[in-house]
């Protein structure tokens, strides 16, 4: 205890041990002590040190920490102490320091600590990171850990896990994702109750998914999105702490270049849950940093959803259910709200443009946007008014060009809209449209509004052409007294007068897009004398470094003027302006001079997303959307330059030849969709008919019936009204008649009865064939009944068939009865007939015969129909007795299977006996021969006759023993 109590403050006389040996002493303590008590003691004293002396314990009490982890994990208190020194070494306190401290306005700044000294730490924390996680099953161990719900092993588990994905990022996550139930472990932190290990955990969820797409699709499917929502809106949204900020940090890194993440939760309908975030009251005054970050996250996080980069389909969506729930309307109140700060204006202008960008309906909502001034404002001509207001912060103008261009992109409608303010017919000088405020911006003192609004105007015109030729209407008032000129000519004299390079880089971007693939703007440019020359003599000076940049513009502009020339102008057609190229700037100078706006360096920084940031007002010199259209001509022109005339006239009969083609192509076309068009119509036409041809069909028919039931009736009343007619004289006839009939029916009778006899023919012939068939079945059965195994079920299969057989022939039997009494029958209706002819003079018996005829008649008809009847049941019994016949045919063909396997079992068991009784012959002769050597040997041997006589006298010995015991 003396140790410990040095250790732990009280001062034992003697020399001191160094921290080295103390620690090299608790570590020893550490390994070798039995008692946990102990242990547990030593492990808080190195706790206690690891600060101190952090290289010393990282070095040698590492493992041993470890070790504690795995073999005392019962005792809470011990593997907290642990987890806290290991927690100490792995983690940078001086970094934590600093994080930790506030920097307070308009004081001086604190001096930074030593450089070698953070180094040196920042070293330590890595080297101690990597000596932990070398074996992977330490993080394994550590997050079995975290499943333990006491504090004091949960809570700096979750800090050590964090302070390890800090240094050591990739390696960790590797680790956890291939952990059975890893990531599900750490997820479970966010339900805890106690809140201090809620936030790390969030803290640490956020380490976890930091550039690891598979690991935020995990936590995104183990419902993140569902509770992190819940703790937001449980901490108050916007107004919430710095809890909120983590959990919407967290969000962003889930969401961030993440498609799959993006899709889930708009499928979970969790864009409808951010709108109440963005529900800001009347009052704006007074609001604090932290709803200020806050909110700022919250913008981020739609931004996110609806970024440019995403996918467009994905983006298409997200901005359909921003619509539909109000999230769009929330920001739009956001935008026109006063009272918001500078930051967080700006934030929503940027977010608000990419949830309209290229959606039609968000586009028109937004253009229905009104501010709420009196009168009322449109929001765009608001927004237009910051942009070219030089006194505005420089990240909101940009931001309101963002928000111009985004509403623009896409969007032929609303730049029809804008471009219709600029028209005579359409301006009201008792308001200010945005065709006004870009004017006035594209031609005011100050270069940064002159670029925005040149650029604004460009957008209008992007892959537009009617606009293209509406802007070339626009008259221009420059002073009194003088005549007004258009809006293409005021930009060239400005572009004339050398204004600062910031400006002419911008109208030259506007020209160059309003006149490139437009002919008619073409024509108009080099309609003014001076435009050329001035282009050609820009372009061949040698002057500085920014004017390189404007010289290369000038030449795309003057290489649009030849690829797009119509050559309606005599004295400026394609050729007369490569000549002039040719002998006053040289073709290889003007192609250099065009690639020098590819090789500028914000060419490049403009070209990677749409929204334009830039550090600093001066740099703003790219379009994103104008760097699409240099990619695009700059190879188109310089070919164009380089094509001699024969070239051109071959391309251009090349091109006749093509249109020519085309607008055969486009003869055959209309002509075939004329031809598609009548075949529908015979079609339908066929159709019809054969509809109508149908219905008559079924008319006819109904008719013929109609027709056939009216000759039926005829017929009879025929009949009535000729046995009434008719005299006594008659009745013979009649009665002959009748006879007639009755011989056809004796005929048929006949011939029925031919047909039986035949049938009942061919029946005894295959009931000869069956007897055959079951005798021949009998002996084979009565050959498997002899054997051991023949089944019980062939005797009755026997009595079944021969039941059968007897039922046969009982039925070929009735048979021939029937058919001798239908030859009685038959000779009985012939004498019957004769007797009726000799007594045919006799009237009144006449009557009464053929009454009696009928009857006969009838009573053979009803005998046909019970013969026929019994013929049919012969023919079912007939089938019946095939299916008996056959299914004992199989069952016979079973047995005999059997039959067979038996006598193959029986063979084979006689072999083996064989092989048995040879192998005993042979042990006999072995034991014969052994016995014969032992004897050689002098050994006295037994006979195996004297061996059973013994055993023999054995036995009777025994029975008399029993005899004596009874």
């Amino acid at each position: 205890m003396n140790f410990f109590r040095g250790v732990m403050g009280g001062q034992a006389p003697g020399p001191q041990p160094s921290g080295a040996e103390t620690i090299q002493k608790l570590c020893d303590r550490v390994a070798s002590s039995t008692l946990l008590d102990d242990r547990r003691d030593a492990v808080r004293a190195l706790k206690s040190l690891s600060k101190k002396y952090r290289m010393e314990v990282g070095t040698q009490a590492m493992y041993h920490l470890i070790n504690i982890l795995q073999t005392d994990r019962s005792d809470s208190e011990i593997v907290g102490y642990a987890l806290d020194t290991l927690y100490n070494l792995i983690c940078n306190d001086e970094e934590e320091e600093q994080d930790a401290v506030t920097p307070k306005p308009k004081q001086k700044t604190v001096p930074l600590p030593d450089e070698n000294a953070q180094k040196q730490a920042d070293d330590l924390s890595a080297q101690f990171t990597e000596k932990f996680i070398e074996d992977p099953e330490h993080v394994t161990l550590l997050l079995t850990l975290l499943e333990e719900f006491d504090f004091h092993v949960r809570w700096p588990g979750v800090k050590l896990l964090t302070a390890l994905l800090k240094n050591q990022g990739p390696q960790v996550q590797g680790v956890i994702l291939v952990s059975p139930m890893g990531v599900s472990r750490l997820m479970d932190l966010l339900a805890d109750s106690r809140e201090i290990i809620r936030n790390d955990g969030l803290l640490l969820l956020q380490q976890l998914t930091k550039s690891n797409a598979a690991i935020q699709k995990i936590v995104a499917f183990e419902n993140a999105f569902e509770r992190l929502l819940d703790i937001i809106t449980d901490e108050g949204s916007s107004d919430g702490g710095i809890v909120v900020e983590d959990c919407l940090l967290l969000l962003l890194n889930l969401l961030k270049n993440n498609s799959s993440n993006q899709n889930f939760f708009k499928e979970g309908s969790y864009i409808q849950r951010m709108k109440p975030w963005f529900e800001v009251g009347d009052d704006n005054a007074g609001w604090s940093a932290q709803k200020v970050t806050n909110l700022h996250l919250m913008l981020q996080l739609v931004r996110v959803l609806v970024s440019p980069v995403n996918s467009p389909g994905a983006t298409a969506s997200c901005q359909k259910a921003m619509f539909t729930c109000g999230l769009l309307q929330q920001l739009c109140t956001i935008l026109m709200a006063t009272g918001v700060p500078a930051d967080i204006l700006t934030e929503t202008i940027n977010t608000v443009s990419e949830v309209i960008r290229g959606s039609q309906d968000n586009q028109d909502y937004f253009a229905s946007v009104n501010a709420p001034s009196n009168p009322p404002r449109p929001a765009i001509v608001v927004l237009l008014m910051s942009m070219v207001n030089e006194r505005q912060p420089f990240v909101l103008r940009c931001a309101v060009l963002y928000c111009f261009q985004c509403f623009l992109y896409k969007n032929q409608k609303g730049q029809g809209e804008i471009v219709a303010t600029l028209l005579p017919s359409t301006i009201d000088a008792n308001s200010i449209s945005a065709g006004q405020l870009l004017c006035g911006g594209l031609f005011s003192a100050d270069s940064l509004s002159n670029w925005c609004a040149a650029v604004a105007l460009a957008h209008a015109l992007q892959e537009n052409l009617s606009q293209k030729e509406q802007l070339l209407r626009v008259q221009l008032a420059t002073s009194l007294g003088k005549p007004p000129v258009s809006l293409l000519q005021q930009c060239t004299n400005i572009l004339s007068q050398g204004s600062k390079v910031q400006t002419r880089v911008g109208l030259l971007m506007l020209l160059c897009t309003w006149i490139s693939n437009c002919p008619i703007a073409v024509t108009h440019f080099l309609h003014n004398q001076e435009n050329v020359p001035f282009l050609t003599a820009q372009i061949s000076e040698n002057l500085g470094e920014d004017e390189r940049l404007v010289q290369g513009l000038c030449a795309l502009l003057l290489g649009i003027c030849i690829y797009y020339n119509d050559n309606s102008l005599e004295n400026y057609t394609k050729e007369k302006l490569k000549q002039l190229i040719e002998k006053r700037i040289g073709k290889e100078n003007f192609v250099e001079k065009l690639g020098f706006i590819t090789k500028h360096e914000l060419y490049s920084r403009a070209g990677q997303k749409p929204q334009p940031v830039f550090p600093s007002p001066e740099q703003m010199l790219f379009d994103h959307e104008f760097t699409k259209l240099v990619k695009d001509l700059e190879g188109m022109i310089t070919k164009a330059v380089h094509k001699s005339s024969e070239e051109e006239k071959k391309e251009e009969e090349v091109k006749k030849t093509l249109e020519q083609h085309d607008n055969i192509v486009t003869q055959y076309k209309e002509l075939i969709r004329e031809q598609d068009a009548e075949i529908q119509k015979l079609k339908e036409q066929v159709a019809s008919v054969s509809t109508q041809n149908e219905q008559l069909q079924t008319m006819i028919t109904q008719q013929l019936s109609q027709i056939q039931q009216h000759k039926d009736q005829y017929n009879i009343l025929k009949l009535k009204l000729g046995k009434d007619n008719q005299s006594q004289s008659n009745s013979q006839g009649d009665i002959s008649q009748v006879n007639g009939v009755q011989t056809e029916e004796l005929t048929q009778l006949r011939d029925e009865v031919e047909e039986l006899r035949k049938q009942n023919t061919l029946l005894q012939t295959q009931l000869g064939d069956k007897d055959s068939l079951i005798n021949t079945l009998r002996s084979e059965a009565t050959l498997s009944t002899e054997s051991p195994d023949a089944p019980s079920d062939n005797t009755e299969l026997l009595k079944e068939l021969e039941a059968l057989r007897s039922q046969v022939q009982a039925q070929s039997t009735e048979i021939s009865q029937l058919q001798t009494e239908r030859q009685e029958l038959l000779r009985r209706a012939e004498a019957t007939t004769a007797s009726d002819t000799v007594q045919s003079s006799d009237g009144s018996d006449d009557s009464a015969k053929v009454t009696e005829l009928e009857n006969r008649l009838a009573a053979q008809t009803s005998e046909t129909e019970r013969l026929k009847g019994e013929l049919k049941s012969l023919s079912e019994s007939r089938a019946n007795l095939e299916l008996e016949l056959a299914s004992a045919t199989s069952s016979v063909a079973i047995l005999q299977t059997e039959n067979s396997k038996l006598q193959t079992d029986v063979q084979e068991s006689k072999k083996e006996q064989d092989d048995l009784l040879m192998l005993l012959a042979d042990q006999d002769q072995k034991i014969h021969n052994l016995r014969q050597r032992l004897k050689e040997l002098g050994e006295t041997v037994e006979d195996e006759d004297d061996l059973d006589a013994r055993d023999q006298t054995d036995d009777d010995e025994e029975e008399d023993d029993d005899d004596e015991e009874d």
